[in-house]
């Protein structure tokens, strides 16, 4: 099995900043692209970054500029650094990574269970 922790969730002020963990354990034998995405109440989930394992970079334009994805790849981790927070920011984010478990194996997709991040006065 494949597990995503992630970490780092909570409530902050505007303007504020906050930095989202997300640790892949298990049965690996690479981890492929890893991302972000985060779901408002009563939205759909929508992407927020993504980095492969060469560091190539894709982000929503909503987040340009604010929010920096970054990843170590021995370690399995994919981060999030949340800056310039705004109140449209608050949303549940989750950790998004295509993993592969074993040589030959197809690639399969994984989730995390979900960090809230509030941004509110």
């Amino acid at each position: 099995q494949v597990q995503l922790v992630e970490s780092g969730g909570g409530l902050v002020q505007p303007g504020g900043s906050l930095r989202l963990s997300c640790a892949a354990s298990g049965s690996i034998f690479r981890v492929n692209t890893m991302g972000w995405y985060r779901q408002a109440p009563g939205k759909q989930r929508d992407l927020v970054a993504t980095i492969n394992t060469g560091g190539r970079i894709a982000y929503a334009d909503s987040v340009k500029g604010r929010l920096t994805i970054s990843r170590d790849n021995a370690e399995k981790t994919v981060y999030l650094q949340m800056n310039s927070l705004k109140p449209e920011d608050t949303a549940v984010y989750y950790c998004n990574a295509r993993v592969i478990r074993f040589p030959g194996a197809y690639e399969n997709t994984y989730w995390g269970q979900g960090t809230q991040v509030t941004v509110s006065s």
